[in-house]
């Protein structure tokens, strides 16, 4: 038993982070993979649409790796298992790369190559979808939202904004994740089963929060010191 805690710890401070590096890279690499395969002429799985299917297969990643960064807490209070806080700040850049890889396929492949778009209107493309499409009207507000998190991810950046300034800010995880769903509501044709399925997983990860948050305050309350 000891010699299993040990090992445990030493994964804990030597691979927990790689693994997670690498798990999180692991779509990427398969699209990459995939975009290789199609460049090259031979079978791919990017369907008879790869640029439609490669910025939706990277919203849906930012989307789940969002989700999964909410989950870290109540996953360690649910478990004890406190090691799996070192990587939720990795899982949260993570959600925004591929978020960002998500916005560029948007503009680069669908608006500027697929549309046939010069800079200037592939910009005024953007702006137009974003006034008249209300799923892409949230898309960027939760992308615009994750910026000011993913800048202020870093050790020192905590230090210059104080632990308590910096724990207030990525509160807006909350809501961003709660456009990131509706944004993939909005997008879904019709009654699908997906969008409920995502709801209904931040409603369970956002209800947990706030039963944690109020069973807290109540607990301080009886017992102030």
């Amino acid at each position: 038993m000891p010699r299993t805690r040990s090992h445990l710890a030493r994964f804990e401070r030597q691979g927990l982070k790689p693994l997670a590096f690498w798990l999180l890279a692991l779509p990427g690499l398969w699209l990459f993979a995939q975009w290789g395969l199609l460049l090259g002429g031979q079978d791919h799985s990017l369907g008879f649409n790869p640029i439609e299917t490669t910025h939706r297969f990277l919203g849906d990643t930012a989307l789940y790796v969002l989700m999964a960064s909410l989950a870290v807490t109540p996953l360690r209070d649910l478990t004890r298992w406190k090691a799996v806080m070192k990587i939720r700040r990795r899982i949260g850049l993570a959600a925004f790369w591929y978020a960002v890889l998500h916005v560029i396929a948007y503009l680069g492949l669908d608006l500027y190559i697929a549309a046939g778009m010069s800079v200037s209107g592939m910009m005024a493309g953007l702006w137009d979808d974003v006034v008249e499409r209300t799923y892409i009207t949230l898309g960027m507000l939760a992308f615009i939202g994750l910026i000011p998190l993913a800048l202020t991810s870093f050790n020192a950046m905590i230090r210059r904004l104080g632990a308590l300034l910096w724990r207030r800010l990525h509160l807006a995880v909350y809501p961003i994740s709660v456009l990131a769903v509706l944004h993939y509501g909005f997008l879904a044709k019709g009654n699908q089963l997906g969008p409920w399925i995502h709801g209904a997983a931040l409603a369970a990860l956002l209800g947990y929060r706030l039963f944690a948050y109020l069973r807290h305050t109540r607990l301080r309350a009886q017992h102030p010191a």
